[in-house]
């Protein structure tokens, strides 16, 4: 298992071995020592999973004050995985990092509690599957918009225009949130 920095010191990509042979491949998909070894205490209470068409764009998503940390992988498919720190007080507040997870390399983006999170489809199809560090709270849901200008996020291009939800696209701005509706910055962890 490598894990790799990403521009945001707290958000890592984990990339396991991969080992193929004629009949197909094997990978360890989550190992309990893994995130020990980065630095991360987790422990994983609900997992999630959403199969999106291509041009889909899901998030930005982020709960408070029942913070969840998310561990994402792809299963089928490809996407371009976001996190975007919004953290009040944070050093990187409003800073984000991308990248793609697909179903060949196994890669899994690790994005700690405070951190809003989305992804856009690059495939036909892809089924994405998460792990999370809290359960689903609705009066704890709170998102920013995936356009905001302030942010800035690269989204890759699509041969299709993008599909979002009709809450997804009336989210507000990061600028907009009430700073109580905020995560707060703890100091490094």
């Amino acid at each position: 298992m490598k894990i790799l920095p990403t521009r945001l010191p707290e958000v890592l990509l984990f990339e396991p071995e991969v080992r193929r042979d004629a009949r197909g491949y094997f990978v360890e998909t989550w190992r309990a020592n893994w995130l020990a070894e980065a630095g991360i205490e987790a422990d994983f209470v609900q997992e999630n999973q959403s199969a999106s068409r291509r041009g889909v764009l899901r998030g930005l998503h982020f709960q408070w004050p029942q913070e969840q940390g998310k561990l994402v992988r792809v299963v089928r498919g490809k996407v371009f995985d976001v996190a975007v720190d919004v953290r009040r007080g944070s050093p990187t507040f409003g800073a984000w990092t991308g990248t793609e997870l697909d179903d060949d390399a196994h890669r899994q983006l690790w994005i700690p509690p405070g951190f809003a999170h989305g992804f856009c489809v690059l495939s036909e199809e892809a089924v994405v599957v998460y792990r999370c560090t809290a359960y689903y709270a609705p009066q704890a849901e709170a998102g920013i918009r995936w356009d905001d200008p302030d942010l800035g996020i690269a989204w890759p291009r699509t041969d299709v225009p993008f599909t979002l939800s009709p809450k997804d696209a009336a989210q507000p701005r990061l600028a907009e949130l009430a700073p109580e509706r905020l995560p707060v910055y703890r100091g490094a962890a």
